[in-house]
Order: C-alpha cells, then sequence, then structure tokens
C-alpha cells in the first residue's frame, strides 16, 4: 500500500527536481528566519544547517535537534523547510512557544531548554501543500510584500515545501493576448477586478467589477519575484498557474475560425460576467496558446515544474463523454510539456466533490488516465469532509494530496472537524493501494481558527494521528498564551467537543449564522453542538483575564469567543422575534427585535473594534494602499467593499464572503435587521403579512448604498477587549443561564 505511494512520490520528485538546490542557501535562509522571528541577539543561541544527507529516504523532508542548555541548540534539516519546521518544533515542545496569524507568543527561557540526545523526525509524506486558488482572492488579494513575508515565514514553520504563487499572471497574459493581436481595450474589458481574480483565473469570471489599472500588472510582477525568491530560497516548491483553455471572447474576432464553446453561467451571474469562452481541444490555437503563455510565464519567473490548472471548476463541461473529457484534459497538459517536459498538473479535485452526479466513474477515469501516471497531481481538497480518493480507487492511481478545506469565503466563526481531520489522513495512507503523497491546508480564506491549521500543520509530520485531542489541545492554549492556566485548559476542551467537533459530511466552514445573512423568516438556526459548551468556554476565558490580559493571543481569543456568544445570542433572539411575530404578540417583537438590532450587535461590533484584526478600516486600507492615486484607491476599496457583501451587482453570491468587523455590523448587518424588524412590526401592527420579496427589494438598497458608500472606518483599534467582553458578558450570561431573554 505504501510502497505505492512513495514510488509515485519519488516519480514526482525526479519530475519536479525539488531536491537539488542550495543546501548553503536555504542555511542562510533560515538563520535569516530566526532573526526575524527572535531577533538578533535571541538568535545567535541557533545553530542552523542544511544537509540533504539527512533524509533517510529521497524526497522525505527530515530535520534533526540537539544541543540547548549551556550549548547553543542545534538545528539541522534536509532542506531549509525540514531546518525551518525542526526550529518550530523545538520553539513549540521546548520552549512552549506559539506561532500564529493572530500574533505570536515567542517568550524564550532562559536558558533554553536542553534536547535530550538527538531528536530526529521525518516527514512521512513527499509534500505539504498550502492555499486554494480563493484565497488569493479573499485573503491575500491586497497584500504588500511585508505582509507576504509574514505568510511566507509562517509557511515555512509549519513545513509547508509546495504551494500557489500565481501573482502577476494577468501581466504575463496580457503580453500574450497582445502579441496575438488583441487590443488593450478587449483585454481590459475581460479581466475581473482584484478581489475576484480567482474565478477569472478558473474561467468561472470574467469582466466583474474591472478593469485592471496598468499599476496593477507592474506591482503584482513586482510582487511575485520576491515571492518566488524567498520560498525558492527555503527549498520550498513555488507552482504556477499554466492555462486551462479558458479565453477571451475577442480571440473569435483574431481568429475568426477558432473553435470554442460558450460554457454556461456561473454563481447566479448572467452571460456579461461568465458563460466563458473555453477552446475546443483539437483546435491548433489550443497548444500554441497554451505553450506561449508558459514559455513567457517561466521566461519571467523560472520554474520549479509544477503547475496549476483547473478547466472544469464548478462549470459542467460541454459533453460528458469520456473521448471529450480525455481529450480536454490532455490538450492542457500537452500545451506544459511542450514547454516544460519536466511538468507535473497540480488539479484541484473538487470538480469531482462538487458535481458528483456529473463525475462518475467514466468521467472520471477519462480525466485522470488522459495524463501520464504520476504526471497528475490531484488535491483531494475537501477530503476532511468528503473525500474523492474513496470513490475513485485512489484517483485511479495518480497521486494526490490529502487536503483540509475547513473554510469558505473567508468567514469568522469558531468551526472544526478536527477528529475527522485528526484520522484523516492516516486513513488515506492506510487505505487499499494509496497513492498519497502529502498533506495539504486548502481554506479559502484564513486568519481564523488557527487551533485548526496548528493541528493540521503538527500532522503533516506524524505518521499516526495525535492520540488524546484534549491534552492537545490543553497543551495549545499553554503554548499559545505562554503559560498554564486550569480554566483555559478547561475552556478549551469545551470548545474541542462542542465548535470544533463537526462531523459527517454537513460539516462545511461556512458561516450561515442569522447575523451574518440577509435575514427572513426561514433562516436556520440548526447547530451540531450544545450552545452551553460555548458560553461555559466564554466565562472560563473571562475567569483566566485577569492572569492572561498582557497576552495578545488571549485577548484576540477571548475575543473571537465573545464574538462567537454574541452569533449564539443573535439566533436565540431571532428565534424569539420569529415566535413573536408568528404569535402576533407585538410587545413581544418589539422587545426581542429591540434587544437584537439595537443593542446586541451595536455591542458587538463595539468589541470587534478593540482588536486590529477585526477593524473594516484595515480591511480597507489595505485595498487603498495598493493603489496609486486617489480614483484607484476608491476602485480597490469597491472591490473590497462587494466581495464582503453583495459579490456581484445584484447580490448574485450574497454574504458568501461575510466577516464579522467593527463597520461592517454597524453600518451593513445592523441596518439590514433593523429594517427587517421595522418590517416585521409593521405587519404585525396593521395586520397584513410580511413579504419577503418586498423586502428583498428594499433590503438590496441597503446593501448596494454600503458597498458604494466612501464612508471611512478606523484603522486603529479603540476601547479595552477584555472590559468590553465583560460587560457583554454580565449583561447576558444570566440570561443565558435563567433562559429568559427579556
Amino acid at each position: 500500500m505504501e510502497v505505492v505511494a512513495v514510488a509515485v512520490g519519488i516519480l514526482l520528485l525526479a519530475g519536479a527536481g525539488g531536491a537539488a538546490g542550495d543546501e548553503a542557501g536555504e542555511a542562510v535562509a533560515v538563520r535569516a528566519l530566526v532573526a526575524r522571528l527572535l531577533g538578533p541577539g535571541p538568535a545567535a543561541n541557533f545553530s542552523v544547517s542544511v544537509e540533504r544527507a539527512l533524509a533517510a529516504e529521497p524526497g522525505l523532508d527530515t530535520y534533526s535537534l540537539s544541543g540547548g542548555g549551556a550549548a547553543r541548540v542545534r538545528v539541522r534539516g534536509s532542506t531549509g523547510v525540514a531546518a525551518a519546521a525542526g526550529l518550530h518544533r523545538y520553539l513549540r515542545d521546548f520552549c512552549g512557544c506559539h506561532v500564529a496569524w493572530s500574533g505570536s507568543q515567542l517568550r524564550l527561557p532562559r536558558p533554553l531548554p536542553a534536547v535530550p540526545g538527538e531528536l530526529t523526525e521525518a516527514t512521512p509524506n513527499r509534500y505539504r501543500y498550502y492555499q486554494n486558488v480563493c484565497t488569493q482572492s479573499y485573503s491575500f488579494v491586497w497584500w504588500d510584500w511585508a505582509r507576504w513575508e509574514r505568510e511566507i515565514d509562517w509557511m515555512v514553520l509549519n513545513g509547508i515545501n509546495l504551494a500557489l504563487a500565481w501573482s502577476g499572471q494577468e501581466a504575463i497574459w496580457q503580453r500574450v493576448y497582445l502579441a496575438l493581436g488583441l487590443t488593450q481595450a478587449e483585454i481590459d474589458e475581460f479581466f475581473t477586478g482584484p478581489a475576484f481574480l480567482a474565478w477569472g483565473r478558473m474561467g468561472n469570471l470574467h469582466t466583474w467589477d474591472g478593469p485592471l489599472p496598468h499599476a496593477w500588472h507592474i506591482k503584482q510582477l513586482y510582487l511575485q519575484h520576491r515571492i518566488l525568491d524567498r520560498m525558492r530560497s527555503f527549498g520550498m516548491i513555488p507552482v504556477l498557474p499554466a492555462f486551462s483553455g479558458h479565453v477571451p471572447k475577442a480571440i473569435t474576432r483574431v481568429f475568426p475560425r477558432v473553435s470554442v464553446t460558450q460554457m454556461g453561467s456561473w454563481g447566479h451571474f448572467n452571460c456579461s460576467y461568465s458563460c466563458s469562452f473555453l477552446l475546443a481541444p483539437e483546435d491548433p490555437i489550443f497548444p500554441i496558446l497554451g505553450s506561449l503563455f508558459l514559455r513567457e510565464l517561466t521566461k519571467e519567473f523560472g520554474t520549479d515544474h509544477i503547475y496549476g490548472a483547473d478547466t472544469f471548476n464548478e462549470m459542467q463541461p460541454p459533453s460528458s463523454e469520456p473521448s471529450y473529457l480525455a481529450a480536454a484534459t490532455a490538450a492542457v497538459y500537452e500545451a506544459m510539456i511542450a514547454v516544460d517536459t519536466d511538468a507535473v498538473w497540480l488539479l484541484q479535485g473538487w470538480l469531482f466533490q462538487h458535481q458528483p452526479q456529473f463525475w462518475g466513474p467514466a468521467q472520471v477515469r477519462a480525466v485522470l488516465g488522459a495524463v501520464p501516471r504520476g504526471r497528475l497531481l490531484v488535491l483531494d481538497l475537501f477530503a476532511e469532509s468528503q473525500p474523492v480518493y474513496i470513490r475513485t480507487a485512489s484517483f485511479q492511481g495518480q497521486p494526490f494530496i490529502w487536503c483540509m478545506l475547513h473554510n469558505f469565503g473567508g468567514n469568522h466563526g469558531l468551526f472544526g472537524a478536527l477528529e475527522a481531520v485528526n484520522r484523516g489522513p492516516e486513513a488515506a495512507r492506510l487505505f487499499p493501494n494509496s497513492t498519497m503523497v502529502g498533506t495539504g491546508m486548502a481554506p479559502e480564506g484564513i486568519s481564523q481558527n488557527e487551533v485548526v491549521y496548528s493541528l493540521m500543520a503538527e500532522l503533516s509530520w506524524r505518521k499516526d494521528p495525535v492520540p488524546d485531542l484534549a491534552a492537545w489541545v490543553t497543551s495549545f492554549a499553554a503554548q499559545r498564551y505562554g503559560v498554564s492556566h486550569p480554566d483555559t485548559g478547561a475552556a478549551w476542551r469545551l470548545l474541542l467537543r462542542s465548535v470544533y467537533n463537526c462531523s459527517g459530511e454537513a460539516c462545511r466552514g461556512h458561516n450561515h449564522s442569522p447575523l451574518v445573512r440577509r435575514p427572513s423568516l426561514q433562516m436556520n438556526t440548526t447547530i451540531w453542538y450544545n450552545r452551553s459548551d460555548v458560553f461555559e468556554s466564554w466565562r472560563l476565558l473571562l475567569s483566566a483575564a485577569a492572569t492572561l490580559a498582557a497576552s495578545p493571543t488571549f485577548r484576540y481569543d477571548l475575543l473571537d469567543v465573545t464574538r462567537q456568544a454574541v452569533q449564539e445570542l443573535v439566533s436565540l433572539y431571532y428565534e424569539e422575534a420569529r415566535s413573536a411575530y408568528l404569535s402576533k404578540e407585538l410587545g413581544s417583537l418589539l422587545r426581542a427585535g429591540g434587544i437584537l438590532a439595537y443593542e446586541l450587535l451595536p455591542a458587538l461590533d463595539e468589541v470587534l473594534a478593540s482588536d486590529s484584526h477585526f477593524l473594516l478600516g484595515s480591511w480597507l486600507e489595505q485595498a487603498r494602499a495598493v493603489a496609486v492615486s486617489e480614483a484607484e484607491a476608491d476602485f480597490y476599496e469597491q472591490n473590497s467593499r462587494y466581495q464582503l457583501t453583495l459579490w456581484g451587482p445584484e447580490g448574485n453570491i450574497l454574504d458568501y464572503a461575510n466577516k464579522q468587523l467593527a463597520g461592517l455590523v454597524a453600518h451593513y448587518y445592523a441596518p439590514r435587521w433593523r429594517l427587517f424588524l421595522e418590517a416585521l412590526a409593521a405587519s404585525v401592527a396593521q395586520g397584513i403579512p410580511f413579504q419577503q420579496h418586498q423586502f428583498d427589494k428594499n433590503v438590496f438598497q441597503l446593501e448596494q448604498a454600503f458597498v458604494l458608500s466612501k464612508q471611512r472606518y478606523p484603522s486603529q483599534p479603540r476601547g479595552d477587549t477584555v472590559d468590553l467582553a465583560k460587560k457583554i458578558f454580565l449583561k447576558y450570561y444570566p440570561r443565558w443561564v435563567a433562559g429568559s431573554w427579556g
């Protein structure tokens, strides 16, 4: 079983050329990382080296830890990535430190703890993958180099050795299209705005909220070079984009005889923005266009020989005939190898999971069999909930990476399926004739539920599951806050058994709470956990605040759990208001609705405003900072506002990318709720039925006004998180205990 996976992994290693490289250069990169992370003084206590020979098996990253105490800590790795992962292991397990998106806890003991003997660890898999094509838009879109540098540091510390590097590709496409004879106007008309590029790249959208300014291309090219240089300096393998077959409509003007198929609409968009044109695989333009792009791309950026392309992401192919699907797949691969004979295609396996009724055994076999075995690397993207490898006989012998998707749309909301994540990689590895060659983290959006990603990163170096998750989360809390506290440990064990214990195929990290959805009388408030566990964990964290209030990570978690508790309260007050409406009890409706819209949501906005991670102002300022003019800044801000709310011109994918941010709660969610509750009250008072259709038309005006607004929001936190959380707790926790919502 495992022999098959190892053999395929070695084949991929030979094709991707990932083991070669500069040992000394990678060691220098890791030493620089240590200095950035700890400061030059503490960094002097660490000795870092990279030695390929440390790996017992080719391609299986290995690190070794020794020393400490009176001596320097010695960190050796078979690659720069392995050495950085070893450093992270030492900081976590020996020093009780924690590295996270929301802030790191890096208080080092003095002297540094000694490693008993020599600790050597080898990963069981060739690859530790990171990202989703959508992450580029939901999280990375407005990043500058400073933010990218922090992310790459986080990646390498967590052992990531395979990651998408897709910035700047539109600039390359622009060169290719201009060379083919398209006009600048036609190219501008084709590209989406920055916040929607992920779906333009997968052929789902075109044009929407574009065009891309000239300065965008220049900045993204510069950024991509820096990203690639840093990734490669650690020995990480960047995945570049390749041609998937989607083309601008203007191709038909330049080549009148070209054979294209117009695809169906996507995401409730009409054909003004979707219904992309797909080049026929047999058309002679296909290999020309594909090889032109890849040649120009690799000339600009170099290559590590792994390329991503998704032809049928959430789009039904024009034909279910296996011969067509095989030809369409082979055309993409052949355009790659025309430029790079060592090319390996990284394919998101989401298409097989998303439309299982279309992708029957014959259709799946046609795609997987159209590329030589070992040259197609499949991401089993949602494997923690709906694994595809089981029903495809381990992807028909093609190597695959077991991925945890976890998050949709970059939503806030405590969520996880930690037991499934803990058991999943081992089950995939032990599957009959398994071709698993790695594990991956593929969230649509990041900077949320950090416990889930800490576990997944640790599992990528383990051969078996964590034996005791309750003990693991207790240690996680101690590392995160820099001190062990009985109440924080107890709080995290409650969260583990509740919000982080979703099970079954219905588990999706997509927040459907009434708080962040357009109100209606049909809202779903069902949850998979006991709300009492959330409220009790809230109480326990507040009880630890006197000891831990100085810890930024503790304050972040206290706010996040407070936010979750308020989300639960919104659902409960909504149920009260709905029941009152249905019973025609105007007084009860006004009481419950008034608390929800005029007390609870303002309190949530106020506590969110106390932390820089939960500010709409920071979110929008990040977008504006990319611009080179005021008009461009306004354009980027509107892009960002659309993505957070309407997503399309008519609310096409309404609230998919919802966030709980100070400013967004006060000026988007709260006004919707007030309008809804006023409409319900008027309905009861006048004795007429509530008209959802009319409400939807009215509330759209509010939603659209928010998107088009130029109002600025604070980008610096204000208020004290602990005091504000305590204020909400003292008001609402007794009501929860008493079961009284008046």
